[in-house]
């Protein structure tokens, strides 16, 4: 059978979302959502952009949207996964502006009247040193909010957080007057996770990898111990709102053992 042609798709959309929306009548939903936001260059390309540069702008615009149908689905903690440490090594062509995309997109998250609470998280000390005082005195400035909590992982690498967690976790044990051989017979779990970058009691629930892909690539390593995984095979600048509602269902009709 011929697939319809797109313009009958749009029609047909919001007729299709009403259905999946009645679908997750009754279904478990997750509290926190870690999301990939995968594919912008490969989205530029394929939509004839000459300067990749452009799928990262509207893939920073997607994301005031994004966080508006998670709080509209019940979703309290969202973690965006916009750069690791990995991508540090990128072109400056494409890492400059994309960093700038990156505060910008911060930016607009705090400004006055939005609900959100923002928190930064990875290595910050790898980024250029008025680009992350900026970010941070943006999301500091929306303490006080109420609204869903957007964390926005940049120079982030599961890896490096557990690292950065040990040393942490020793250097509190030693400005505290204890032997460090000590604290190597007695570390264990509760000394990695009080020492993340964000709270590691506030497990992930969902995991969200858009462009296809199906790899972590050291996203929420810690976090996401028994997370559901939901890859789809969009590229993010044009993820939709059915595309969450779909991993929404996919998350509810799944039974979640935690390793029972």
């Amino acid at each position: 059978m011929p697939l319809l042609p797109a313009w009958a798709r749009n029609l047909l959309l919001p007729v299709y979302e009403r259905r999946v929306i009645r679908g997750l009548d009754g279904l478990p939903r997750p509290k926190n959502v870690g999301i990939m936001l995968d594919g912008n260059r490969r989205w530029a390309r394929a939509a004839g952009h000459r300067d990749v540069v452009e799928g990262y702008r509207v893939g920073g615009a997607k994301v005031e949207e994004f966080l508006t149908w998670c709080a509209d689905a019940g979703v309290e903690h969202v973690t965006l996964f916009m750069l690791s440490d990995d991508n540090l090594g990128r072109p400056a062509e494409q890492l400059v502006p994309l960093l700038g995309i990156i505060q910008d997109t911060v930016a607009g998250l705090a400004l006055p009247g939005r609900p959100w609470r923002v928190h930064l998280i990875g290595s910050l000390d790898l980024l250029p040193g008025d680009l992350a005082a900026a970010m941070k005195q943006d999301a500091a400035s929306t303490t006080d909010r109420d609204g869903l909590r957007v964390d926005v992982a940049v120079g982030y690498g599961g890896r490096r957080e557990i690292v950065d967690a040990v040393r942490a976790a020793l250097r509190h044990h030693i400005a505290a007057g204890g032997d460090p051989a000590d604290l190597a017979d007695t570390l264990d779990v509760e000394h990695i996770s009080a020492n993340l970058y964000s709270d590691a009691s506030d497990q992930a629930d969902l995991i969200i990898r858009t462009s296809g892909e199906q790899r972590l690539s050291g996203f929420l390593l810690w976090q996401s111990a028994y997370a559901e995984m939901y890859w789809v095979d969009v590229y993010w600048p044009a993820f939709r709102r059915v595309d969450l509602l779909r991993a929404l269902r996919s998350f509810g009709q799944r039974e979640r053992r935690y390793g029972r």
